[in-house]
């Protein structure tokens, strides 16, 4: 008789994202934003063995999501992720001052409309589960701050970051959603892993902020880049050792994973890009880039399983994130397929 198969793990949910057809496109030299009608197509044709994306996140900005669509809007976007069969989980409040937020250490003003705007996407995210098309997943914040900015007055940005995060729980708990900060290096107050964990302990808000890691950035952690002081992997290392990446990794994950409510898996060869807003920030590479640092199934277990090696099930769903790609990469069936594999391996490894 043959041996019976092994049944497949179907958690955590496997998502792509939107907002790769966005972030760094559509500016004056720039190529063109990919709409999200054609996201979610190749999304949804993405299959690796019969396996398929169960749905994709979100960044509630045009041209993507107005952030004040009405209900009706949200009725039709809910409606063409229902025809692809695909759900919604985490979105992205759009809380930069150029997408009509404010900066998180800014003046009354800007804390306002910061504030504001998690208020929209909270709305929407509420709605886009009333409408059945959105079962879990957080809403994202950052400090909507830059790390030279923030570095004028260390304490007094950090307090003020903390001040409006905790407004934006109240906001949060209101609609009966969950908020995590991206750990991202070009984030003023949340630049340096140290610095992120004190900002979660002083907001102190567990149940309602938590850390979102995307393996990308957290990557650049380890390097101390914007924060040298913060730096775990030893200066001049040698990416060949594999276990000195090993011990850093369980350090920054000690820290961090408890917080832990939204992954992002991602690679990441070890540099940096950045323009704008984005400075220093983590460079995205496809699952099968040679100068990739990561062994994606390997990390991903440092951030979905506890120190002994338990799964933690604190996300119900990991999101793929690899903006910057060119528009040509992400138009052939392959990069999402190539995409879809690597995420399908974490789950083999460290689902459910």
């Amino acid at each position: 008789m043959a041996a019976k198969a092994k049944a497949r793990n179907k958690c955590p949910k496997l998502h792509n994202a939107a907002w790769p057809g966005l972030v760094g496109k559509g500016s004056p030299g720039a190529e063109p934003c990919i709409d999200l009608d054609t996201m979610i197509a190749l999304t949804a044709a993405a299959a690796v063995d019969g396996v398929k994306f169960d749905g994709m996140d979100l960044f509630l900005f045009e041209p993507h999501v107005n952030i004040d669509s009405s209900d009706d809007d949200l009725k039709k976007l809910a409606g063409k992720f229902r025809a692809k069969k695909l759900n919604v989980g985490s979105v992205v409040a759009p809380v930069w001052p150029p997408t009509g937020g404010g900066c998180a250490m800014g003046g009354a003003e800007d804390r306002a409309k910061f504030v504001g705007q998690v208020r929209k996407a909270c709305r929407i995210a509420k709605k886009l589960k009333e409408f059945g098309v959105r079962k879990y997943g957080v809403v994202r914040i950052d400090s909507a701050s830059g790390p030279a900015d923030w570095a004028k007055d260390p304490e007094g940005s950090q307090k003020n970051i903390a001040a409006t995060f905790r407004e934006a729980c109240d906001v949060a708990e209101s609609f009966g959603e969950r908020l995590a900060a991206e750990g991202e290096i070009c984030w003023g107050g949340m630049h340096s892993w140290r610095r992120m964990v004190q900002l979660l302990e002083m907001v102190n808000r567990p149940k309602t902020l938590g850390f979102q890691a995307d393996m990308a950035h957290t990557l650049l952690y380890l390097l101390g880049l914007n924060a040298p002081e913060d730096a775990i992997l030893p200066a001049g290392y040698d990416w060949k050792n594999k276990a000195t990446l090993d011990d850093a990794m369980k350090k920054l994950t000690a820290a961090l994973r408890p917080w832990t409510i939204d992954l992002h898996i991602a690679q990441n060869d070890a540099t940096v890009k950045g323009s704008g807003s984005h400075d220093k920030t983590g460079r995205h590479c496809l699952p099968t880039d040679p100068n990739g640092k990561l062994d994606i199934p390997h990390y991903a277990g440092f951030w979905l399983r506890d120190e002994n090696g338990t799964l933690t099930k604190a996300v119900q769903h990991v999101c793929w994130d690899g903006c910057m790609f060119p528009n040509d990469v992400m138009m052939k069936p392959e990069t999402w397929n190539s995409i879809l594999a690597a995420m399908v391996k974490v789950r083999e490894a460290h689902g459910w």
